[in-house]
């Protein structure tokens, strides 16, 4: 059944540093292994290798075998849900995309916090017009883990793609409750500001993000935009450490939607 009640964003309503499906998309690339026996290992990072060069049928066939060293790994089963991703896109194949969903549900059967298979199955479920189980899927997270920020965090960027700002900063606003220093989750919320035409918290936000990380270049340029547009604005906006911010389904492992 088609889900009819959120449309998202035209592409070109998202800014350039990615907010939406495109950000999710290259979030969700495959990763590394870690923790798996020495030959597991070395097959994921061929596998990954292969997949990066674009050669599909290589890297699967890596991966299965690493699968074998390694039967419980949830990376492996998350690595072999992106080849089939790609394929399924690259070559419209519903097969594909099919095993994709199958091959991230047992990903997550092995491990229910894999941040960047919640990602990748949410990025399928949008791209099949499926956006109210991509809401379910990380709302179901959420529930599951309450003292965790990250789904709280994926679930705001999943509404901010659908243009609805109040309830992704509310999502923001109780990552930042469980992990005040929350970088990514900073970062955010500075985005939702800035959309919101509030320049001068959005700026305080990226800077508070960037004071605890710094290896964020796209929030970087973002103030650098801002300090330019608004040079006195800029000298008037603290980077100091944020204060803790105040606020304002039950589901089985094969059941997530």
């Amino acid at each position: 059944m088609v889900d009819t009640v959120r449309q998202p964003l035209a592409p070109g309503a998202a800014m350039a540093w990615g907010r939406t499906r495109a950000w999710l998309l290259a979030a969700a690339l495959v990763v590394p292994l870690v923790g798996c026996n020495f030959e597991g290992k070395r097959l994921n990072g061929q596998g990954v290798h292969l997949f990066q060069q674009g050669n599909l049928d290589a890297s699967q066939v890596a991966f299965q075998q690493a699968l074998q060293h390694d039967p419980q790994n949830s990376n492996i089963y998350y690595n072999l849900g992106r080849v089939h991703q790609q394929r399924g896109k690259q070559l419209q194949s519903q097969a594909d995309l099919q095993k994709a969903e199958s091959y991230f549900h047992l990903a997550l059967d092995q491990d229910d916090n894999n941040r960047d298979c919640y990602r990748a199955l949410a990025v399928l479920l949008l791209e099949q017009d499926r956006a109210e189980q991509a809401f379910t899927l990380l709302e179901g997270w959420a529930m599951r883990s309450p003292k965790s920020a990250e789904p709280r965090i994926e679930l705001a960027r999943l509404y901010e793609e659908f243009n609805e700002l109040e309830p992704a900063k509310e999502k923001l606003m109780e990552a930042l409750k469980l992990e005040p220093n929350h970088p990514r989750a900073l970062a955010a919320l500075g985005n939702i500001h800035e959309r919101q035409g509030d320049y001068a918290q959005a700026l305080a936000d990226y800077k508070r993000s960037l004071y605890y990380d710094q290896q964020q270049p796209e929030v970087a340029s973002r103030v650098a935009a801002l300090q330019l547009s608004m040079p006195r604005l800029s000298q008037a906006v603290s980077a100091q450490p944020p204060l803790t911010p105040t606020m304002g389904r039950t589901f089985t492992t094969r059941n997530r939607y």
